[in-house]
């Protein structure tokens, strides 16, 4: 499994935003994340200086951590790319019909995977993936 650093994920969204910009061809989770990007324009002047890697967002100070909400957003479209776990494509799609807004419907199961993400590691377990998709599938 990939485990990137920290500076390793931010690095990422940086380059991929430098690369659109120029107008370079994108490649494998580029493709991905390039589109979760262009969902958040809040983001854009923050990503078009890279000396933001080392900023730390505190959730203190009611802060999203955006390299964090946009990691998420990357899982969620890795995860329905592939139906992994198997139902979530069904499960999303179906949200997005109901909400009538595929962002509005992916910060929904953003919500489920966080909440699956946060139980797994006050716990000390594994992720429930079966808990992760039931989330979601109550929502749609």
């Amino acid at each position: 499994m990939f485990n990137p650093s920290r500076d390793q994920v931010r690095t990422f969204f940086f380059d991929t935003w430098a690369k659109y910009r120029r107008a370079e061809p994108l490649a494998g989770l580029e493709t991905f994340a390039i589109d979760v990007i262009l969902l958040h324009p809040e983001y854009h002047a923050l990503l078009d200086d890279p000396a933001n890697a080392v900023r730390d967002f505190g959730v203190e100070g009611g802060e999203m951590n955006p390299f964090l909400h946009l990691s998420m957003h990357l899982a969620i479209e890795e995860q329905t790319s592939i139906d992994q776990p198997p139902g979530i494509r069904a499960a999303m799609a179906r949200l997005a019909e109901k909400l009538g807004d595929r962002h509005e419907a992916l910060h929904g199961v953003l919500d489920c995977l966080g909440q699956m993400v946060w139980k797994s590691q006050r716990e000390n377990l594994p992720p429930d993936g079966a808990a992760y998709l039931e989330c979601v599938r109550k929502l749609a």
